[in-house]
């Protein structure tokens, strides 16, 4: 596939937000032309699948400025500079949630807008919860209900959940409750 890569020849920031930066890079593609390329940096994040006992999954309503819209998601949260995703997780699964897990596992990763940002996620599976103080960042608001796998499923189905990450993990964990995937 190294036919397909292009030369970076330059790169400048654009733009720096309290989180986010925009690049511009000058690249030659592999017609030997030179194109430009935009693209946001983001630290990267972590995104929480917690399992009650009673089998439902631990979810945050939260209002998404960029949408408009109040979203149906997993928690998740932005790593902090030089911190591994399984300390963000645990982090932002007990400020968000006021749950603490006792078991991780690392599901997956992924890169949900590759067409103008680096932004990995790594997806956990976060079970054996107990409480703890919810501890919410300045101007962060949540509302933590349960949701049944089934119904997130149908919510899924219906058009409800449209947030890229939380489908991902959806998915997953339907293929782990159905016992297709370990």
């Amino acid at each position: 596939m190294k036919h397909l890569e292009e030369k970076t020849l330059s790169s400048q920031q654009i733009f720096k937000g309290r989180y986010l930066k925009v690049e511009q890079d000058e690249v030659q593609g592999p017609d030997g032309k030179v194109y430009y390329r935009e693209y946001i940096l983001h630290p990267g994040a972590a995104m929480m699948i917690p399992i009650l006992p009673n089998g439902n999954v631990v979810m945050v309503h939260q209002y998404r400025h960029a949408v408009k819209q109040v979203m149906l998601e997993f928690p998740a949260g932005k790593r902090d500079r030089g911190e591994d995703s399984l300390v963000t997780a645990k982090r932002e699964l007990a400020e968000e949630t006021g749950y603490l897990a006792n078991e991780w596992k690392l599901l997956t990763e992924i890169h949900p807008v590759i067409g103008y940002s680096n932004e990995q996620i790594d997806l956990y599976l976060a079970m054996d919860l107990s409480r703890t103080e919810q501890r919410l960042d300045q101007g962060e608001f949540l509302e933590v209900i349960e949701v049944a796998p089934k119904e997130l499923m149908t919510l899924i189905q219906q058009g409800k959940v449209t947030d890229v990450k939380t489908q991902i993990g959806a998915f997953w964990l339907d293929k782990i409750l159905r016992g297709e995937w370990n």
